[in-house]
């Protein structure tokens, strides 16, 4: 197969099987840039609601440039990677400062912002402004690396091949569709098992297929998920109940959550609840009552939640980073994912408390 046959081929198959997403129906570079920005390591089907979400809220760079940063934490409130959404607030208020609002064309530019490594640059610029940029992904990187038969795991170090066989086939023309072409064909035809090769446009010029290794190219990486044990304290007073702002540097920066954490080695689940609690707050736990357990997963880590209604011996005081608010307005506040079961069960709890069904 030559170069042109490879791109011929790929723009005409993804123009009769791409999927409708909302974010191909635009050149805005901007809403191409959230939806990038949202797409990594996260599901098409999880995306879209959030990317509408998103652009009803804030439509435009400038809306996000004068957005409050909690307002915006809190959108994003479940997709993770916290820090991807700081950077999309930084580079919006350096696009309306440096650039009058417009998302650069260049790369050197683009680069140069919070958040825009190779692979959100390229995608802005072939995408947006069919500039003849390369876009590798996690699907993109398994469709070449069988196309070349390059043996061994799926990541940067192949990226040299990668990206010398891209600028072969590259095409200088619809360059949207062939990048979007690649990660829809790792996305639906070449995925990382069972690929169905009888359907890809490109298999007489696969070099896995042919050798039958697509199966085992790229290899498989082990997973090691670490198990954590956390306690969480449910502390009411009246109506309303307590929340405290993590720190603005490490894990889930900048969100909301309940008291607690992490169980240490050689702690019982209540004895980390207590000390947790005198460390935070320095007060006493002087009931607790079991008021949930939940499990969540984190990209190397599997969280178990131990959730407990407490009473303390005093009463916290209000600070910047600690609130008494009400299941109303807890909703306002972005906390992680893992704590919106603790807050949908407080507002069953509440709702049948009154009656609400």
């Amino acid at each position: 197969m030559t170069d042109i046959d490879f791109s011929k081929k790929l723009i005409l198959w993804y123009r009769h099987n791409k999927r409708a997403l909302p974010w191909r129906d635009t050149k805005d570079p901007y809403k191409i840039w959230i939806s990038e920005i949202m797409l990594q390591q996260t599901t098409v089907s999880t995306v879209i609601p959030y990317y509408l979400r998103w652009i009803k809220k804030f439509p435009t760079v400038q809306s996000v440039a004068k957005a409050p940063e909690q307002a915006i934490l809190r959108l994003w409130q479940g997709l993770g990677y916290y820090s991807r959404v700081k950077n999309i607030k930084k580079t919006a208020e350096l696009v309306c400062k440096t650039f009058e609002g417009k998302i650069p064309d260049e790369y050197e530019k683009l680069r140069k912002l919070p958040g825009f490594g190779p692979y959100t640059t390229g995608a802005v610029l072939s995408i947006a402004f069919e500039k003849r940029f390369p876009i590798v992904d996690a699907n993109v990187r398994r469709v070449i690396m069988r196309i070349l038969a390059l043996k061994g795991y799926a990541d940067t170090h192949k990226d040299k091949n990668i990206y010398s066989f891209l600028d072969k086939v590259l095409p200088y023309n619809n360059l949207s569709d062939f990048n979007q072409g690649l990660m829809e064909l790792g996305a639906l035809i070449c995925k990382s098992k069972n690929p169905q090769c009888i359907l890809c446009p490109l298999k007489s010029g696969c070099k896995a297929y042919k050798q039958g290794t697509q199966e085992i190219i790229p290899q498989l990486k082990e997973k090691i998920i670490h198990n954590v044990d956390a306690v969480i304290a449910i502390i009411a007073k009246k109506d309303k109940y307590l929340i405290q702002k993590r720190p603005a540097k490490g894990l889930l920066a900048d969100l909301w959550e309940f008291p607690g954490g992490k169980v240490e080695k050689g702690e019982n689940i209540r004895e980390a609840l207590d000390r947790e609690i005198s460390e935070e707050l320095q007060t006493k736990i002087v009931n607790a009552e079991h008021f949930l357990n939940a499990t969540h997963f984190y990209t190397q880590f599997r969280v178990k939640l131990h959730v407990f209604k407490c009473q303390t011996e005093t009463c916290p005081e209000e600070t910047p980073t600690r609130k008494w608010v009400t299941l109303k307005q807890i909703q306002q506040y972005p906390f992680p994912s893992g704590s919106v079961k603790i807050i949908e069960k407080l507002i069953k709890n509440t709702d049948h408390k009154n009656g609400i069904s």
